[in-house]
């Protein structure tokens, strides 16, 4: 082994083994494909061992590579808790904080409630991950999350902060085309709008007694943003959150009665990192302003 290891290509690796391409690897750090590779060039020349194995469909990881892999995750790991110890001795409330929040509540609910914080904390920059995927708190992909499901972490503070209602709704165009369904049975002769692999919708209607498959939906996506358009475009009828709904005025709400199971949103951050001003300030800020535009 080279003494001259350089211990920063350590990033670079964890990516490619974590995303199994160098195109995945370099998008998740930010980075360009050819440095990537070259970081996994180098870092093989400098620990004398092959790493990744090139094929057709991407990176290959030698038997090598996955006997590195905890030793490598123990040191970014070690990396992240000097950075999240040294955040917390910030003088002021300034600087970046990086939210991360689903698609539907990044693009909809989000940003009328970053406005006001901009008003209350105008020294913040925010950083919003609109994505549905769960962020990790402990690796420094957010500050902060807003999730759906409850974190199980030991390190990280959560708080259960809302709900989001959920509806059953239609466009105005498709219920004038097939009618309004007046009970719950009636969805069983509509055009639904379901999703993919997701089995939600599937299993929150069986509840409900309502024999249906995955051929049963018109239209099926688990994008949450492709399901709320094609709401609005008269696909069919679908299950929404009411503060999406409320953003449309063409989409109303039918078959009333029938009472969805709300969602719970829970504020999510490292407790260490929570020493922090800037996000400790955020992380307040958020813990009202999204209960109130709920």
């Amino acid at each position: 082994m080279n003494n001259n290891f350089d211990w920063r290509l350590v990033r670079s690796f964890l990516a490619a083994l974590d995303q199994g391409s160098l195109l995945g690897a370099a998008r998740s750090l930010g980075a360009t494909q050819p440095t990537i590779g070259r970081h996994i060039a180098e870092l093989e020349a400098q620990l004398g061992v092959l790493l990744f194995e090139r094929t057709g469909r991407g990176l290959l990881p030698t038997p090598m590579a996955l006997q590195l892999a905890d030793s490598a995750r123990a040191m970014e790991n070690g990396a992240n808790q000097l950075a999240r110890s040294v955040s917390g001795f910030e003088p002021g409330i300034s600087g970046t904080v990086r939210v991360s929040a689903s698609q539907p509540v990044a693009c909809y609910l989000m940003p009328p409630i970053l406005a006001q914080m901009r008003l209350a904390l105008p020294e913040i920059q925010v950083e919003l991950v609109s994505s549905n995927a769960v962020s990790n708190l402990l690796r420094r992909e957010a500050d902060i999350a807003l999730r759906m499901v409850q974190p199980r972490q030991a390190s990280l503070v959560v708080k259960r902060i809302a709900k989001v209602t959920l509806g059953t709704y239609a466009h105005r165009d498709y219920l004038g085309r097939r009618g309004t369904p007046r009970q719950l049975q009636d969805l069983l002769n509509h055009e639904l709008v379901g999703n993919d692999h997701d089995e939600t919708i599937l299993k929150g209607m069986a509840g409900f007694g309502l024999p249906v498959t995955r051929a049963s939906f018109a239209f099926r996506s688990d994008d949450l943003l492709a399901y709320w358009h094609a709401v609005r475009a008269g696909l069919g009828i679908g299950f929404v959150s009411d503060y999406l709904a409320a953003t449309d005025k063409e989409v109303l709400r039918v078959l009333p009665v029938v009472k969805l199971p709300p969602i719970p949103i829970w504020l999510t951050v490292h407790r260490e990192i929570r020493t922090s001003r800037r996000i400790r300030a955020v992380y307040d800020f958020l813990s009202h302003a999204v209960p109130s535009a709920l």
